[in-house]
């Protein structure tokens, strides 16, 4: 693909992102209906739809007739091994919109041949914007690279993707694990956050030892990788979105959270 081309599905990315969100940000904080998918905890809201709508009508306005994966309707769910694609949340963070909560974002990926080669996440509540091309990560338009802390000790870690009511064992292993082998743990409600401060140096590492959806994980995975960091699975090896786990890290002690991560899954093991 030429380089030229990398570049309009950046700038596509972006303004898909920004648009998405502008939309959702019509409905933040209003009285807004509220609907269940899965359980109690999986919002859906028009919002989310409207917003999807509206990322999907700016990507084909540029590469009319190429796939779109995404949360919600009808779009494919898993992405193409061959091919260009996209990959959208409109909402990542539902839960926090609807109560009201800042932490929310539009994210867009394009995949070629399920390589990434383009994201943006976009948190307009939080007044933040996250690029990734094929050579950087910008935050607000500014180069940004993963933290350069290396003792654990000092590493603020995410568990992510939430967990269903009868696999709450995990949750509770996984923040165990996290304070007692690093500094400080945060959970942000959004993976795309969380991911995305990784690559921005704000927080060290995400664990999960859960499959999470392609909307849910790519564009982050790709801006940490642009920023210097690391992403694989619980074998170590590189992350792809058919993997059952997710460890992100600034790479100085990968290792390390990769055992906090694998011991998440012992405690499902031992029940």
């Amino acid at each position: 693909m030429a380089m030229s081309r990398s570049a309009d599905r950046v700038e596509t990315a972006e303004r898909a992102a920004r648009a998405g969100a502008a939309v959702a940000c019509e409905s933040f904080r209003s009285d807004i209906e509220v609907e269940t998918k899965t359980g109690k905890t999986d919002v859906v809201t028009q919002a989310d739809r409207d917003a999807q709508s509206r990322v999907v009508d700016v990507i084909e306005e540029t590469f009319p007739g190429e796939p779109i994966v995404g949360e919600e309707g009808d779009e494919l769910k898993s992405v193409p091994d061959e091919g260009p694609a996209w990959i959208v949340d409109p909402i990542d963070g539902t839960a926090n919109f609807v109560r009201g909560l800042r932490t929310w974002g539009t994210s867009v990926a394009a995949v070629v041949d399920g390589e990434s080669v383009a994201a943006a996440n976009v948190f307009p509540a939080l007044e933040d914007a996250y690029v990734a091309g094929t050579d950087e990560t910008r935050l607000n338009g500014t180069p940004v690279r993963v933290s350069d802390r290396r003792d654990p000790e000092t590493f603020t870690v995410v568990p992510t993707t939430w967990w269903p009511r009868d696999r709450r064992s995990e949750y509770a292993a996984a923040f165990r694990g996290i304070v007692e082998t690093f500094g400080d743990a945060r959970r942000f409600g959004c993976s795309q956050a969380s991911l995305s401060m990784v690559a921005s140096g704000q927080v060290e590492g995400v664990v999960s030892n859960r499959r999470a959806h392609p909307w849910d994980t790519v564009a982050g995975v790709h801006m940490i990788r642009r920023a210097g960091g690391t992403v694989t699975d619980l074998d170590g090896e590189p992350w792809t979105p058919t993997d059952g786990g997710l460890v992100a890290s600034n790479d100085t002690a990968h290792e390390t959270v990769l055992t906090a991560a694998r011991a998440i899954g012992r405690a499902r093991s031992a029940e």
